[in-house]
């Protein structure tokens, strides 16, 4: 009997040996519990996200618009930009007004991670009133291929 006193003999001894019989017990209907609750605790929710059908917004009269090729060359207007020259020629078309909203169209080929170093660079260029520019769909009440604009946020993007 474990804890208990043993018989050699004439002397009495003490048992130092710990039963760990119990402990395991323990353990063992303590791991069931979990095992049983874990899958309890995660929540799954199914959300269905709603369609946007919100009105594109006005574009002035002579927008700049800064186009993101799907072979990743930039171009102002219609007008193709060199490597490296996106600042010098957004300082010329807006005549040094930063506050000036700059049109970002992409290809639907250009990597999310591409439009996003232009967008980095835009911002800091210090234009940071960039609107997106897509193609609105049938269903938001517009024509089927009438673009949009959707304004970007002004925070600033985190670069990678």
């Amino acid at each position: 009997m474990a804890g208990g006193i043993r018989d050699s003999g004439d002397d009495l001894v003490e048992n130092h040996e710990i039963n760990v019989t119990p402990f395991i017990d323990v353990m063992l209907v303590l791991l069931i519990i979990f095992m049983v609750a874990a899958p309890l605790a995660t929540v799954d929710v199914n959300v269905d996200l709603p369609v946007s059908n919100a009105t594109p917004a006005q574009r002035p009269d002579q927008p700049v618009y800064v186009t993101v090729k799907p072979d990743l060359t930039l171009a102002l207007d219609d007008t193709d930009i060199a490597p490296g020259g996106l600042a010098a020629a957004l300082a010329a078309a807006t005549e040094g007004d930063r506050e000036q909203r700059i049109f970002l169209r992409a290809d639907r080929a250009v990597p999310y991670g591409d439009l996003m170093g232009v967008m980095n660079t835009l911002r800091d260029t210090g234009y940071l009133k960039i609107a997106l520019v897509g193609l609105e769909s049938a269903t938001a009440g517009g024509p089927p291929d009438a673009p949009a604009v959707i304004p970007a946020s002004a925070a600033p993007v985190p670069a990678r």
